[in-house]
């Protein structure tokens, strides 16, 4: 299983709505979860956007600082995670897709300095003791700076970038300091420009690893909880995020393989015990 980060540019370009329409489609095994993990030093957008905010602020990365310094982070962790499962989760296990909702105000980014790399460590150990796969949104700016540790500790990293001029030119430079800060990254290719994946490709100089359908009105069901359209599951979009979901999975398989094939970072990692 992995850990996958997903990282933004300027350009809007939708690292939240790809990541949900991942995360609800996300390829599980019995006994497997999937953990979505808002990680953006900007603010989250879930509780508030699809979930319109029906359970206020009480869950969340906020209240993580406050029990990393009690020593209760591992405990904490699980009990801020929130159910997502849905129609596509009823087929699975309870709780098997959670989400771990993101600071509600950019300026309580300050109390988490100690928190990234604590959360880094949880990720490899849940990840390596349970299997279960996560999936960070890092927003725009969360490769870098403090919480960009979490970036450094993910088996893949994943640009989410439109086939448009505005947001190619914006993705250059940030592809670039990506790739000098964790190595090979890759693209995630929200299809709503001009530009094949191979001009993308050619452009970035790095691989388009799944590409999602330009579809406004499916996505604001992610991003902002319109009504859900009928089969709403069955979309091009849920449809390409399911595939796009397997691609991801199996280059972050392939570069952990490439750069640790005895699986002793994984084996390194603290582990915080699952719920």
């Amino acid at each position: 299983m992995a850990v996958i980060a997903l990282a933004g540019c300027s350009g809007s370009p939708g690292v939240t709505t790809s990541a949900l329409a991942l995360m609800l489609s996300w390829p599980l095994e019995p006994c497997r979860r999937m953990v979505l993990a808002e990680c953006d030093p900007d603010g989250g957008a879930v509780l508030h956007g699809l979930l319109q905010g029906t359970l206020g602020d009480r869950y969340g990365l906020r209240n993580l600082s406050v029990a990393a310094r009690q020593g209760d982070l591992g405990d904490a962790f699980w009990r801020q995670l929130i159910d997502l499962g849905g129609e596509e989760g009823k087929k699975q296990s309870p709780r098997d897709r959670l989400l771990l909702p993101g600071i509600t105000d950019p300026a309580q980014s300050a109390s988490l300095g100690s928190v990234w790399k604590a959360l880094g460590v949880i990720f490899r150990g849940i990840e390596a003791e349970h299997g279960h796969d996560i999936l960070i949104d890092l927003g725009r700016r969360g490769a870098f700076g403090p919480s960009g540790v979490l970036a450094e500790q993910a088996d893949a990293v994943v640009v989410v970038v439109r086939n448009t001029l505005r947001c190619l030119q914006a993705a250059e430079g940030r592809v670039r300091a990506l790739e000098e800060r964790v190595g090979d990254v890759g693209v995630l290719m929200i299809n709503e420009g001009p530009y094949p994946a191979g001009e993308v490709q050619r452009v970035l100089r790095v691989p388009v690893v799944a590409t999602l359908p330009y579809a406004p009105k499916d996505a604001r069901v992610l991003s902002d909880g319109s009504e859900q359209p009928r089969h709403f599951t069955k979309s091009a979009l849920m449809k390409a995020a399911r595939t796009g979901s397997a691609l991801l999975v199996q280059r972050a398989a392939v570069r952990r393989a490439r750069l640790d094939p005895h699986g002793t970072f994984a084996a390194g990692g603290e582990v915080t015990r699952a719920r």
